[in-house]
């Protein structure tokens, strides 16, 4: 850091480092630093340039380490200069696409992160920073501008210097009054004279025809200052002094409009205004979510400084107290019975009592989990208990107490920590609250529904300094906590007891908001049960036929070894149909196909292009290269599938219940989402799944149009509905409306686009994409389209009205409250608001659809066991619920199912449930 130079021979320190951002600039360059394709959120938003200016802002803050900060940006619109040369800057290129909005974004981050950040009406952020520059040099201050503006330069002074960037923005060179004379020969101040001179090809401000910097430099020294060339202008000779003379009302013109504000009146005080503050975690959290910067938010979390827990709006909020967390870490060097001692004493048995939060760390998968660490907490205190060397009579306390129905529990991730408990032989009886599952309620979009990311979101907790105070001070320690980063095992233990602490506040700042929004029904009467339910399910998991599985696995292998041969020979060679680089050699170089969309890698070789260069040429070599792909995938699944199959030879997944926005379930390890349900070779893998020894036969249960039935019922159209009384073939009928003829005269063409075009509609499909899946034109789809809605009009008002309803609510909602909030539908960026339109139309249609299926699940599940049946269901796959059934129980199953499923809402046409029975899981299709 520099000194001020106050009197000769007497140095003073620096009154503050002020560091000053050319937001706009810097934003712009690390949109062209970074690739868009590989920095694109889920909702379809490019992040590319907020990615690089929060990572140089990051480095910046790590590196220079300013004790002020303030980034400045433009306004739009024009700015003085523009008033005196409607040409200034006017051959600039449109700003990108996917640079639209982004600015904004970067603003959001920034206000996050309580950065100060400036405008100035009829100014550009070089004025504001020139101004800032000045202001902080005048209160004793050194400052850093950080800008891609070379006009920058003449604010360089022994106090002042600019970081340029040179590459991207990742690496910056330090122009000082040295580094700018001896790059362009002319001092600092006199940097705009030399740009006068030679002109700005960005800012399209003309130069002196045939004059380039040196020259420039040279008549600036010789001259002493622009002034001095232009008085002398007469006395230069040669071609270049007659050029200087011809353009002389350029060169002041571009001097007057180089010149950088000093003297804005911008109300701020720079040491008392811009001081670094501590940021906003929970904000900071919500923004990095929505921005799914994971890396970045945890680079964020160690560069940044936080206002301390509690220290913004939640000011009275639960949190408060949590740093007076008393830590106990049992398991280590202690006494038998530590434990049950521990609970006595702390958590006396009362009448009801008081809920406890509850942490379990383990193997959370169904079927083989196991619990290592268990974590409780009253929100006062929290101990932690490592299973692997705690005692009998510690764990036969813990069991009874997670067993005690009448002992309330609030722990995240319900499900799995049944399961990991389960596996350890521990029961899990008293949950009342999930947070995961009430945060996932509050705020479908997050990507992340663990313990640390909900408590910086809603409660602004770090959990890795939670309790600090506590361990200096050692209180109810068994161990010395100051020590435990070097012990593994201890470090995780106060981990799970900090996590265990949180989630009781945590929960209740949730209930409120669910309460605010409506959602505390949809929460404990669905989301909760469901919850249950589907541990059950995955406990039962499903009976596999290993050897089936193993006659689909060659018969694939022969596939991909036969369509790889046969791509070989299309093209005379071998290749590695695995690589897209060697794929854009084959395809764009040697059969010269033409160009897919480009990409950072080359031109995409993705399953659409490929499909589409096949749709164009035909070519033998795409035909077997997407048989080999698809016949690879396949395999993939079969040998998951094989991998996946437990001792008991069953498979157990995992059904997710927070990862779609929309409120439908996923399925991983395995995956038997992904499992074709139409195709012949997706028939034959669900071969394999049988029914187990003890139990007589597979039922499959699924809605039929359920969307399509939500569609008529929202729309309130007449004409739909309609459809559905006929008692015709629903997708026939309405095509026969749609082109005005019999029904007995439409053809399968006419009905299989009017059933696309009816899906398209419930799942957000465009004109574009409707003409793609049809193989259509535009114009024919927009026909079609419009054929459509002159017969459903109410349909047509509908998707009109949920999208303008969500665009002035934030949110679309499921008959049932679920929200989904679509901030991008007000966005200026027209991809973005167009994604954000598509899943408003789809939301309420496929988020009632889901809420329906759960609803149905849990009634059912609830029903066997109320009748005392032994039947069970297994899976719930997209609309269809799979149930293993009981010997003998089959009849009234099937009447369980059908009136169960039947009811699970009331709509404007009746729901209708498909039943199917076989000995395996392709057998009882229907």
């Amino acid at each position: 850091m520099t000194t001020t130079e106050t009197s000769p021979g007497t140095l003073e320190p620096p009154a503050g480092r002020l560091l000053l951002i050319d937001g706009h600039s810097m934003a712009f360059r690390a949109y062209y630093a970074l690739p868009v394709d590989s920095f694109t959120t889920s909702t379809g938003q490019t992040t590319n340039a907020v990615h690089g200016f929060v990572s140089m802002f990051l480095s910046l803050l790590e590196q220079e380490e300013p004790t002020h900060v303030a980034v400045a940006f433009d306004l739009p619109g024009g700015t003085f200069r523009t008033e005196e040369y409607d040409q200034y800057k006017a051959t600039r290129d449109e700003t990108p696409a996917p640079f639209v909005g982004q600015v904004e974004l970067v603003e959001e981050v920034l206000a996050a992160m309580r950065v100060r950040t400036v405008t100035a009406e009829g100014f550009e952020a070089d004025d504001v920073l020139a101004t800032l520059a000045a202001r902080g040099q005048q209160e004793g201050m050194e400052v850093l501008i950080c800008s891609g503006d070379r006009d920058s330069f003449q604010t360089v002074t022994e106090r002042c210097t600019v970081l340029y960037p040179v590459k991207g923005v990742s690496t910056m060179r330090r122009m000082t009054p040295a580094e700018v004379e001896e790059r362009y020969g002319v001092p600092p101040q006199r940097y705009p004279h030399l740009a006068a001179l030679v002109g700005e090809s960005s800012d399209n401000l003309p130069g002196v025809p045939g004059v380039g910097p040196k020259t420039a430099a040279k008549w600036i020294n010789l001259y002493d200052g622009l002034e001095g060339v232009i008085a002398h202008a007469d006395e230069i000779k040669g071609k270049a002094g007659q050029s200087l003379r011809d353009h002389l009302d350029d060169v002041v013109r571009n001097r007057r409009l180089n010149h950088l504000r000093t003297d804005l009146d911008l109300g701020i005080d720079p040491v008392r205004d811009l001081r670094v503050r501590g940021a906003d975690r929970a904000g900071l959290a919500r923004v990095m979510e929505v921005l799914e910067f994971r890396t970045l938010h945890q680079r964020a979390e160690r560069v940044l400084d936080f206002d301390s827990p509690g220290a913004d709006s939640r000011d009275e909020g639960p949190a408060q107290g949590l740093d007076a967390l008393e830590v106990s870490v049992l398991g280590h060097d202690l006494p038998p019975g530590a434990l049950a001692a521990w609970l006595v004493e702390h958590l006396p048995a009362g009448d009801p009592p008081e809920p406890l939060g509850l942490e379990v760390v383990g193997d959370m998968s169904p079927g083989r989990g196991r619990a290592g660490l268990v974590a409780l907490s009253d929100g006062a205190r929290a101990v932690a208990v490592d299973l692997d060397v705690a005692d009998e009579a510690d764990t036969t306390a813990l069991a009874r107490l997670l067993s005690d129905p009448r002992r309330p529990v609030v722990v995240a991730d319900a499900k799995g920590a049944w399961h990991a408990l389960a596996g350890s032989g521990m029961t899990l009886d008293g949950v009342v609250a999930d947070p995961s599952l009430a945060g996932y309620v509050c705020r479908p979009e997050q990507r992340d529904y663990d313990i640390a990311t909900l408590a910086q979101r809603w409660l602004g907790v770090d959990l890795e300094t939670l309790g600090s105070a506590s361990q200096e001070a050692g209180t109810q320690s068994a161990f010395d906590l100051d020590a435990l980063d070097g012990r593994a095992a201890g470090a995780e233990a106060l981990a799970s007891a900090r996590r265990a602490a949180v989630v009781l506040p945590l929960q209740r700042v949730l209930e409120e908001h669910m309460a605010q929004i409506g959602a505390l029904e949809l929460y404990e009467d669905l989301e909760m049960p469901v919850a249950a339910t589907l541990a059950a399910m995955e406990d039962t998991g499903i009976a596999v036929d290993d050897a089936v599985l193993a006659a689909r696995a060659a018969e694939l292998d022969r596939r991909v070894a036969s369509s790889a041969q046969a791509a070989y020979a299309a093209v005379g060679h071998e290749v590695n149909l695995a690589s897209p680089k060697q794929l854009q050699t084959v395809l764009f170089d040697e059969l010269d196909m033409p160009r897919t969309r480009r990409t950072k890698t080359g031109y995409t070789t993705d399953a659409g292009a490929l499909a589409d260069l096949l749709a164009k040429t035909g070519h033998p070599f795409l035909v077997n290269l997407l048989e080999h792909r698809d016949a690879t995938k396949l395999r993939q699944t079969v040998e998951g599938l094989r991998k996946a199959v437990c001792p008991d030879s069953r498979v157990h997944t995992t059904f997710q219940q927070t990862v779609a926005a929309t409120g439908r379930l996923s399925s991983k390890d395995p995956n038997l989402q992904n499992i074709p349900a139409r195709t012949e070779e997706g028939r034959r893998i669900r071969e394999a799944f049988t029914v187990g020894p003890e139990h007589e036969c597979l039922m499959t249960a699924d809605y039929s149009q359920i969307e399509m039935r939500i569609m008529a019922h929202l729309s309130a159209d007449e004409a739909l509905i309609e459809a559905f009384r006929s008692g015709e073939d629903l997708h026939r009928y309405v095509a026969a409306l749609v082109h005005d003829v019999e029904v007995e005269d439409i053809t399968s063409d006419q009905r299989n686009r009017v059933k696309a075009m009816s899906y398209g509609l419930a799942y957000g499909l465009s004109t574009f994409g409707l003409a793609k899946q049809l193989g259509i034109d535009n114009a024919e789809a927009a026909a079609l389209r419009d054929a459509y809605f002159a017969r459903f009009g109410k349909v047509h008002d509908y998707l009109v009205g949920v999208v303008e309803q969500a665009r002035h609510d934030g949110y679309t909602a499921t008959m049932f409250g679920r929200r989904r909030y679509l901030p991008d539908l007000t966005s200026d960026n027209r991809q973005r608001r167009e994604i954000a339109e598509r899943a408003a139309l789809n939301a309420p249609i496929q988020g009632s659809a889901a809420d329906i299926v759960k609803r149905a699940m849990v009634e059912v599940a609830r029903s066997l066991e109320e009748a005392g049946l032994g039947s069970r269901i297994l899976l719930q796959i997209h609309d269809e619920l799979l149930l293993e059934v009981a010997r003998g129980e089959a009849q009234e199953v099937e009447r369980v199912v059908r009136e169960r499923m039947a009811a699970a809402a009331r709509l404007a046409v009746p729901l209708e449930v498909s039943v199917g029975l076989g000995t395996t899981w392709a057998q009882a299709a229907h």
